[in-house]
């Protein structure tokens, strides 16, 4: 626990050999990408962004999954400047629609690209009580529902892939710390839709528990597949980042202006678990863990907990069937 404390407040170098003040670029010097094609939620912004311009850089085929088009068509403008041999798609997505991902995933497999990394990145953070499209919590659907079915439906293509390539597929979720701070019951199964008893930032630590307990869990589920394809799920948390997520707390963002330089990370830093994990040999055969500063950290008690990881898995596909059969 001290180390973990004198890693994280003084960037000292963990077993990896890279701190919070590491970033994507360096944690992937020296990694070929080329041949590997990965999907990357939210690519239009923030972390997002910086994580499929790295992975770009390393020779990865990205297609980035945006909800808005036009903003994800000028990313991948700017990046093929920079870095003119890129190879970049735009698709659009919206995760707190099932009907989006649905479609996604429908344009993706007909498109006929293999899939080695999912990167699950898009989120957000903080909002007032909303309803999805589907009428399901917004955070919730956005930050699990949407990942968790679009992981479902490109499962079958990344065992593909990874059984013909012999090249090991990685999915990664976006998490949080502020898993560990979710409501009093871990996820509010009854409750999970009304308003009553809402809070902003709980539901958002709900939803990066789900995050984590889904990856968990997946684990689980890929090492006892008959299939035996070479795939590994993971979480990370990215740390604190002065991006647009934090749009619905003025609260915040004021100490981001004000203290942001001594306490927050850059993006370039942010995206940097997000790539290791996705790219770096280290973490090959790693399965079912929790990363943070490109190190391995102990999630919570309630994250690993296996139980809970299955109530959560059965609790998400009901919910998608009910809302399919609408």
């Amino acid at each position: 626990m001290l180390h973990f404390i004198q890693r994280t407040m003084f960037g000292l170098k963990g077993p990896s050999g890279f701190s919070r003040f590491s970033t994507a670029e360096e944690v992937t010097q020296g990694i070929d990408g080329s041949g590997l094609t990965a999907i990357v939620t939210g690519a239009s912004s923030g972390l997002g962004t910086e994580t499929a311009r790295v992975l770009a850089l390393r020779g990865v085929h990205v297609v980035m999954a945006v909800r808005n088009t036009s903003a994800g068509r000028e990313v991948k403008e700017a990046i093929l400047k920079q870095i003119p041999s890129a190879k970049l798609d735009t698709m659009e997505l919206d995760l707190s629609s099932l009907a989006s991902v649905n479609n996604f995933a429908s344009d993706f497999k007909s498109s006929g690209l293999p899939l080695n990394l999912l990167i699950n990145n898009a989120g957000i953070l903080g909002t007032p009580y909303m309803l999805s499209k589907d009428n399901i919590e917004l955070q919730f659907a956005t930050n699990h529902v949407g990942h968790f079915h679009l992981t479902n439906l490109l499962l079958e293509t990344m065992k593909k892939t990874a059984l013909e390539s012999r090249k090991e597929g990685r999915i990664v979720n976006v998490s949080s710390r502020r898993h560990q701070l979710s409501y009093s019951e871990g996820i509010r199964f009854d409750n999970i839709n009304t308003q009553s008893g809402y809070n902003a930032l709980s539901a958002y630590g709900q939803s990066k528990l789900a995050n984590v307990l889904h990856s968990n869990e997946l684990s689980r589920r890929l090492k006892e597949d008959e299939d035996e394809a070479p795939i590994t799920a993971n979480s990370v948390h990215p740390g604190a980042i002065p991006t647009n997520i934090f749009r619905h707390h003025t609260f915040f963002r004021g100490l981001t202006n004000v203290f942001g330089k001594l306490v927050l990370k850059t993006v370039q830093q942010g995206a940097a678990t997000t790539c290791y994990v996705a790219l770096n040999p280290q973490v090959e055969g790693m399965s079912g863990k929790y990363f943070g500063d490109c190190n391995l950290e102990e999630a919570s008690k309630e994250a690993n907990d296996r139980e809970l990881g299955k109530k959560l898995w059965d609790f998400t596909t009901h919910l998608i069937n009910e809302n399919s059969t609408n």
